[in-house]
């Protein structure tokens, strides 16, 4: 669950820390409670990532703490575990508090929490805006050892006073740099002015860049500071491409050609507006492709909507801004694109760290019009970093990391069980070739054929008389008697179906 972490890399990374930092090579060697222990290995940890083994013993012992690494090292577990040490669950109170730009990330947090805790009895709720005031208000009343919320909903009921706030030991501020922009700024200050004066800080980001260093020192005392180099920001093992376009209303064209590579695994590509999202997925669902879309203006159960079914790999491709960009962790994304640039450097390395999470490969396409190649080249400058043109076998850089499952295909339900045994059975690699066996009630003939697709895949079907597959989306409709090649294909594309059939013969399912 938590473990893949890319230990190559992880053991290369290199931090700027204070003189007092040590490194702990185990969770035993940090003395956390035996109950918590049990909760990390149960989790799917087996020993601390670099920020980990840096970070948690000095949040433990109540220093105030600056954490900065990549995306996708762990940074996340680092401050839930160093709550889950210092809380006392005896205790009904609310002792932590994480605040995060959004309302998935915040939740995610929560999740993460309640997983380590799970051997604690540990009570931690979600506390953010577009849910029931009601429910918050509830489980307040109830009593939380942590709450993990975003500012505004937090600010909110620490105002009603059902969030209170004199147990309160320790902040989180997750994604700082975003928290602290002009956003969000005084809603941070508007919390922090409620807290005991004696309050831990701990800040949390990928990204931090001077002026947000220089803004902690208001309201943080002598911190710890754990911090890798710039230069090592840009994740090992993803690879990042550009695709030059000429113009900006080509850019949806482009995107169109590239949809069979987005659903190898799955996708996120991002625009700078809400705007921009919606008229993308129109544009995308107009032409007949299958994707979902997310935005900060959408009503929270329709966001909590989309992002399980991403989560859940029901859906493919997601469209979204930044609110997607911040810490959100869905492991099967292998692929993301800037459909725009992002306005900021900072934002660059938290999109991209969308894939390639916990060391895993991953592919970062941005797509770039005359007037981008000066951001572009800003961003290799400031992460030191080359990107290059996009090469042709993108799909095979993808795909050789990924096996194809069956559910991924939407033409499966019908087949016979021995077909989708059969199917169950195969591994996606870019030459094989998959038999088929789909059942007809009335004849027992079958006919091959054989299908070439532009990613230089090649399936054999083996078809039953009369057996149809349904258009959906850019696939195949083939429908015809047996001995005779189908011709109806949805939608231009650059797959084909050759001339070519083979004998029939009699089989029994």
């Amino acid at each position: 669950m938590a473990e893949g972490i890319d230990r190559n890399a992880d053991d290369k990374m290199e931090f700027s820390t204070s003189k007092e930092v040590t490194v702990a090579p185990t969770f035993e060697a940090m003395h956390l409670k035996e109950n918590l222990l049990r909760g990390i290995y149960a989790y799917g940890y087996e020993s601390p990532s670099a920020v980990q083994s840096r970070a948690i013993v000095q949040i433990c012992k109540g220093r105030d703490t600056i954490a900065q690494a990549q995306s996708g090292t762990g940074k996340t577990a680092t401050f839930s575990i160093s709550i889950l040490q210092v809380i006392d669950t005896a205790v009904r109170e609310t002792q932590a508090l994480v605040l995060s730009p959004t309302r998935e990330l915040a939740t995610q947090i929560q999740q993460v929490i309640v997983g380590l805790g799970d051997y604690m009895n540990v009570q931690c709720h979600p506390c953010v805006g577009g849910t029931n005031v009601g429910e918050d208000i509830r489980k307040l009343d109830y009593g939380q050892h942590v709450v993990s919320g975003t500012p505004g909903r937090v600010a909110d009921m620490i105002r009603r006073r059902n969030l209170r706030t004199r147990n309160i030991k320790m902040l989180v501020l997750d994604e700082a740099d975003e928290l602290l922009n002009r956003g969000f700024r005084e809603q941070i200050y508007d919390v922090y002015r409620y807290l005991p004066p004696a309050t831990q800080v701990v800040v949390v980001s990928a990204t931090l860049p001077y002026d947000v260093l220089e803004m902690t020192t208001k309201f943080m005392t002598d911190p710890v500071r754990i911090l890798v180099k710039r230069d090592e920001l840009t994740l090992e093992g993803l690879k990042q491409y550009f695709i030059a376009i000429e113009k900006e209303e080509w850019k949806f064209d482009t995107l169109c050609d590239l949809y069979d590579t987005l659903t190898i695994t799955q996708a996120v590509i991002f625009c700078n507006t809400r705007r921009k999202v919606d008229w993308l997925t129109d544009k995308m669902r107009e032409a007949n492709f299958t994707v979902s879309s997310m935005h900060g203006e959408m009503p929270q159960k329709e966001r909590d909507s989309i992002m399980a079914d991403f989560r859940q790999a029901n859906s493919r491709v997601l469209i979204s801004t930044d609110v997607w960009a911040r810490g959100i962790d869905v492991q099967q994304v292998s692929l993301v694109i800037n459909y725009d640039l992002p306005s900021n450097r900072e934002n660059y390395i938290h999109r991209i760290g969308r894939s390639g999470r916990f060391g895993r490969k991953g592919v970062a396409i941005n797509f770039v019009t005359q007037d981008d190649v000066r951001i572009l080249r800003d961003i290799e400058l400031y992460y030191s970093t080359q990107i290059d043109e996009m090469p042709m076998n993108v799909a095979d850089l993808l795909s050789e990391h990924y096996p194809l499952r069956a559910a991924d295909w939407k033409w499966r339900k019908g087949l016979s069980s021995r077909a989708n045994k059969l199917l169950h059975q195969q591994t996606y690699h870019p030459t094989f070739q998959l038999t088929l066996i789909l059942t007809n009630p009335v004849s027992s003939t079958r006919s091959a054929i054989e299908m070439q697709f532009s990613t230089v895949i090649t399936f054999t079907l083996a078809l039953f008389a009369g057996a149809a597959f349904a258009n959906e989306g850019k696939n195949f409709t083939i429908i015809g008697p047996p001995g005779t090649v189908p011709n109806a294909i949805s939608k231009t594309t650059s797959r084909t179906v050759p001339a070519s059939t083979a004998g029939s013969d009699s089989d029994s399912d």
